[in-house]
Formats: structure tokens, C-alpha cells, sequence
């Protein structure tokens, strides 16, 4: 159990017996009455999210939440397989509540998985991906206003709004959380 007060952004709680990470927190003390703290959690499972007001001596149940590196094997339409790196015990996930994150995940890559009672809950992706571009249209000549841009296809799937200099064949580095383009990479 932990008090409502000292719960902080990234904190693992158990709601409704589902797991949630707090994603924002803020703590108020109003001249009257008594403090509390206003929480914006994110489900592990659905990836719902869910606010809620606590007064700040409230108690709450918070959980352990393990994080192990896995390799992403690949996905039928239902679930996403993973193999653990070091017993090489394979498992799966439910694809639902997950189809964004999968589109910045490729076969053979070695991702961190939340666990939650031995079970993988989550995928923690990390802030930018390199993704290699698979389709790209040519950009129009004229096309030259200021931050002129055209959607890309990378090798998962996802498109991007990119620069007219992008072509096909190209390695780029997105942003995992707002999905935009942030540079070429070139090795």
C-alpha cells in the first residue's frame, strides 16, 4: 500500500484488478480542507486511460512491475510472440491494446516488456526508432514552400510526414511517442 501523497509519475498501481502506471500527478492544497492529488493513469492491459482524484492521506495499492528484455519473434492476427534472452522460454501477448506499438517494433528485435504476476503487459518502446522507408513517392519540384512534407511508408507499416529529400531505401529516426519524423540517419 501507498499513501496518495507520496505517489509519483511512473508509479505501478493496482485499480479495479488491473494495472495502471500514473502518467501525470498533481498534488493540490487548497487554503480549505485537506490536500489531495489528482492522477491520470494509463491501463497496462487496455491502454485506457483513467483519472482520479485522492485525498493525499488515502492509502492505494500500488504493485511490482518487472521489466525484461525480450526479442520480438512476430505476430499472427491475434497475438504478438515474444522469447525471453536468457531462458529462451517463449510467450505471447493480445495484439489489442498494443497495435501502435507494433508498428515500431520489427522481427529480430530485442524490446523491454513490462511483467506484471509473470504475465507481459506492456511494450516499452524507447523515445526515438530507426525505421528504414519502404515507400516513397517522389516530392513535386515546385513543392518547395517551407517545410514542405510527404507521407512515407517505413518497413512496419507506419507512415510518416517526412521531408521532400526522403526516398526509398532511406534509414530515418522517428519520435515513438508523437510519431514524427526527426532526422535521416546516415552510417
Amino acid at each position: 500500500m501507498i499513501r496518495a501523497g507520496a505517489i509519483s509519475k511512473g508509479t505501478f498501481l493496482l485499480v479495479k484488478d488491473e494495472p495502471y502506471v500514473v502518467v501525470e500527478r498533481e498534488f493540490v492544497n487548497p487554503g480549505k480542507g485537506s490536500a489531495f492529488v489528482r492522477l491520470k493513469l494509463k491501463s497496462l492491459v487496455t491502454g485506457q486511460v483513467l483519472k482520479q482524484v485522492n485525498k493525499s492521506q488515502e492509502n492505494l495499492e500500488d504493485i511490482n512491475v518487472e521489466t525484461r528484455e525480450a526479442q520480438y519473434l512476430y505476430a499472427d492476427g491475434e497475438q504478438l510472440h515474444f522469447m525471453d534472452l536468457e531462458t529462451y522460454e517463449q510467450f505471447t501477448m493480445p495484439v489489442e491494446g498494443h497495435e501502435d506499438k507494433r508498428l515500431f517494433i520489427r522481427e529480430g528485435d530485442t524490446v523491454q516488456l513490462s511483467f506484471w504476476d509473470e504475465k507481459p503487459i506492456d511494450i516499452l518502446l524507447p523515445y526515438k526508432v530507426v525505421l528504414t522507408v519502404t515507400e516513397a513517392r517522389e516530392g513535386l519540384r515546385g513543392d518547395t514552400v517551407s517545410g514542405a512534407t510527404k507521407p512515407v511508408t517505413v518497413e512496419t507499416g507506419l507512415v510518416v510526414k517526412v521531408p521532400l529529400f526522403i526516398k526509398e531505401g532511406d534509414k530515418i529516426l522517428v519520435n515513438s511517442e508523437t510519431r514524427e519524423y526527426v532526422e535521416r540517419v546516415t552510417e
